[in-house]
């Protein structure tokens, strides 16, 4: 059941939009709570998550750019859609990484349609990732599109389809984090995504992607049982 969070100063707009919401996802079959916040500091403050949050931007107190900026500290995965009657703060939306910014009197056919994105999106959000930060920004990393970890001292490079991605980190607790996830540390220097292997040796090991990474002696065996047992779990 999708949990949904409505969140603007003004009683009646809110309400309006709360009820909207919950008649549209009952057409479209979708079982729903959709809870109306007054204030941001209201909706911070309660105890539920939500999967999608209709946030309006001019409040009073706590605006609703503070407000998502308080949320994404605490979360990245929810959908964060605006609403306004201004277009001055589009592009502070990026910032937040908001879904969409909808602009007042709200188009029943633009909330439909921007409903359905989202629910769609949050059904499929099954990936996993990890937060990591860097320079007081934090960033989500999806582990699928991770070839592998390198360390270097107290960096981590992060490899990927996009290029490298290099943060301050503790490799034993990235290690731990990732127990259970498909990586294994084959080396001191790496840890790789066995998702990627495409074959191996007692000395290293190839990736999809074409590179070489090398196995520890000591972890050779510890390497193979996992990959096996990663490929029996992949055909079931």
């Amino acid at each position: 059941m999708l949990s949904i969070a409505v969140c603007d100063d003004e009683i009646i707009e809110c309400c309006n939009m709360a009820n909207t919401i919950k008649q549209m996802l009952g057409e479209m079959r979708v079982p729903c709570i959709v809870r109306q916040f007054y204030s941001g500091k209201e909706m911070l403050q309660a105890p539920d998550s939500f999967d999608i949050i209709f946030l309006d931007i001019i409040m009073h107190d706590l605006n609703g750019m503070e407000t998502a900026e308080a949320i994404r500290k605490k979360a990245f995965d929810k959908i964060l859609i605006f609403m306004s009657s201004s277009r001055e703060y589009v592009f502070d939306a990026y910032d937040v990484e908001a879904f969409q910014y909808l602009l007042k009197p709200i188009d029943n056919k633009k909330l439909k349609k921007v409903l359905q994105k989202a629910v769609e999106k949050t059904v499929n959000h099954s990936r996993e990732f990890i937060i990591i930060s860097k320079e007081r920004q934090k960033k989500k990393l999806f582990l699928d599109d991770i070839y592998y970890f390198e360390i270097k001292g107290r960096m981590i490079d992060v490899h990927g389809p996009e290029g490298i991605f290099s943060y301050y980190g503790q490799i034993g607790m990235l290690e731990n984090s990732l127990q259970d996830k498909g990586f294994l540390r084959c080396h001191k220097s790496y840890l790789i995504n066995l998702n990627y292997v495409d074959a191996y040796n007692r000395q290293e090991v190839l990736l999809e992607n074409g590179e070489k990474i090398a196995i520890a002696k000591r972890r050779y065996e510890e390497f193979c049982n996992a990959i096996l047992k990663f490929m029996r779990e992949a055909k079931e």
